[in-house]
């Protein structure tokens, strides 16, 4: 016992660091922006204590607000939709090429990148045929005038072109993710299934995809969160515009902090976001625990 109660101690005085840092990077940051939320406050000046207010505002006489939070979950809903891409990507990998890693490493290049190099590489694809642009030029060579559009400009499909762009960036990224899952499954189950004749798309839905379930959790999580706290693409892009057309929580939160010297609103738009990734995690998690249980 006594060697045991020394070896806690051990332990906790390694880990106490760590956790005394990322207690004071993430959630000591994360009360103080709910506290600002409660505040008038330019985050320069004298701050005003004005309770629920700021909430009350964003929640009810907000006209950008409730478009802002569809537009994220859009992002959300999108980005998970490449998930099932990446296993059927992965799957194919895993399954046709000898040696996958090059192609694998390919896939992974967006991610990368820096979000910069990457919101500049796609405004200028997505640029006017007069302005050099790559996707309106192919479309006018193929004879497809009708289909060329002002990509980014155009408050209709604005945002959808930054889906695209997403779902091109982070493909490789969850492709990785659910290859590395793949490998590891024992191949003497594959065998004991083609003796039993279960080959092909059999052997995927009944081995590949419930033993690969938690990194299939793992993936649909990172892509939510992510998706609910996009920014740096959207600004690079875009800025929010046309018209706040494709402003998302993150943005919005961002220009009423900093452009429009609103912290306190800003802040709490912040403690907003905040709440929607803690629920959809645990949504997601409960969800996944249901599905695991059910193949097990």
């Amino acid at each position: 016992m006594n060697v045991l109660r020394v070896s806690k101690w051990t332990i906790a005085m390694f880990v106490l660091p760590c956790l005394i840092i990322y207690v004071g990077l993430v959630f000591v940051p994360i009360l103080v922006s709910m506290y600002s939320g409660l505040l008038e406050w330019n985050g320069i000046g004298a701050s005003k204590f004005i309770g629920l207010e700021n909430f009350r505002t964003m929640l009810f006489h907000d006209p950008i607000f409730w478009p802002s939070v569809k537009r994220t979950l859009m992002f959300a809903v999108f980005s998970m939709c490449e998930i099932p891409i990446a296993l059927g990507v992965a799957i194919l990998l895993n399954r046709f090429i000898k040696k996958p890693n090059f192609l694998v490493s390919a896939y992974f290049l967006p991610v990368i990148l820096s979000v910069v190099i990457i919101g500049q590489l796609w405004k200028t694809i997505y640029n006017p045929a007069s302005m050099g642009g790559m996707l309106n030029q192919v479309l006018d060579l193929l004879n497809l005038h009708s289909w060329t559009r002002s990509w980014l400009t155009d408050p209709k499909i604005a945002m959808y072109s930054l889906y695209f762009v997403a779902l091109w960036q982070y493909l490789g990224y969850h492709t990785l993710i659910q290859f590395t899952g793949i490998q590891n499954i024992p191949a003497d189950i594959y065998e004991a299934a083609r003796l039993d004749g279960a080959e092909g798309l059999k052997a995927d839905w009944y081995i590949t995809f419930p033993m690969n379930i938690p990194i299939f959790k793992i993936s649909i999580v990172l892509a939510f969160i992510g998706s609910l706290q996009a920014f740096d693409m959207i600004m690079v892009m875009t800025g929010g515009g046309p018209a706040h057309a494709t402003d998302v929580i993150s943005t919005l939160m961002y220009n009423n902090s900093f452009l429009s010297l609103k912290y306190g609103y800003g802040s709490a738009i912040a403690a907003f976001l905040v709440v929607v990734c803690l629920v959809a995690t645990v949504i997601i998690n409960s969800l996944f625990n249901k599905l695991e249980k059910k193949y097990t």
